[in-house]
């Protein structure tokens, strides 16, 4: 889902990075009323946990693979603005160290996954009950959270005048809705999880963090990027795969040296480690940018 640079044209680019520069300051000035400073390590731990998550690739059919986005997980755990900024600050590290994502391109990134994807599957959950039915209403945000991703992904290049025959589009929809419906079955039983450990991740609960829950979650997050990116799939992403049907994939490009392109250390002779110790580094990068983030809200906020 992560758009690369080389593919949206510089009036969409343009607009998107507008909109996400003046939405994401928005709604950092929003966290800081949404947020207790009580719960800063819980931004940390579930950016880790969203971005080691998002390694992990899973097929959802015709040779075609997806992943957790989380921005719906976040969104229920931490609050939409806290989230919206967690989000961001996930897409910066992966743009900028593992070149996920265009660096120009990291505007209408941010739009799609951190505003309206996270947005617009908080919005469903709120009107479906919250904790009212809350199974539902957490499977239906999260499905909608990634289809509302898609759909601007999608709109975002036919806008920059790439082709869509209708054919190929329906099969891409349908992918993106097989990943849908398992990022819902995934956002329903990790919140179930993290609800029965401790209400106090649900963001509705007034219960306190239990630190060993959060050292929990912190240890999930090692283990899926060190452990879990080892049975990843290799196949290409929705978003890869429509771009090499639709012989656009050559267009992508690199602006800015990645320190860890690929998420691959090269460090060591074995791919699987490379790709562990880089996935552990960016858990770890992810969990500090979000903390500081965090840290600089509540400066503020006491300011």
């Amino acid at each position: 889902m992560h758009i690369p640079d080389g593919f949206l044209s510089p009036a969409i680019l343009a607009a998107t990075g507008a909109a996400s520069a003046g939405g994401v300051y928005w709604m950092s000035r929003r966290a800081q009323g949404e947020i207790e400073e009580s719960r800063a390590p819980l931004l940390g731990v579930m950016g880790a946990f969203v971005f080691a998550a998002q390694m992990i690739n899973f097929p959802v059919g015709a040779g075609t693979t997806g992943h957790l986005l989380g921005g719906a997980l976040l969104a229920f755990t931490l609050g939409p603005a806290p989230a919206v900024v967690t989000m961001t600050a996930i897409l910066a590290v992966q743009a900028l160290v593992f070149q996920d994502g265009g660096v120009l391109a990291l505007g209408a990134n941010v739009f799609n996954m951190a505003i309206a994807g996270v947005l617009g599957g908080y919005l469903l959950y709120r009107l479906l009950g919250g904790s009212r039915s809350r199974g539902i209403a957490v499977f239906t945000g999260a499905s909608a959270s990634v289809m509302v991703c898609a759909v601007l992904a999608l709109a975002e290049l036919r806008l920059s005048g790439v082709p869509m025959p209708p054919a190929l589009l329906g099969v891409s929809m349908g992918l993106f809705a097989v990943n849908a419906v398992l990022e819902g079955a995934v956002t329903v039983g990790v919140i179930q999880a993290l609800a029965r450990l401790n209400p106090g991740f649900v963001k509705e609960s007034a219960a306190p963090l239990r630190r060993p829950v959060l050292a929990a979650v912190a240890l999930a997050a090692v283990f899926l990027a060190s452990v879990g990116v080892w049975f990843a799939s290799e196949a290409p992403d929705g978003l890869e795969s429509l771009a090499d049907k639709l012989g656009i994939g050559g267009r992508a490009r690199a602006i800015l040296a990645a320190p860890l392109p690929g998420y691959d250390a090269a460090w060591f002779g074995n791919a699987a480690v490379n790709k562990a110790v880089a996935g552990v580094l960016g858990a770890g990068l992810a969990f500090a940018a979000v903390l500081l983030l965090g840290r600089i809200l509540f400066r503020k906020k006491a300011a």
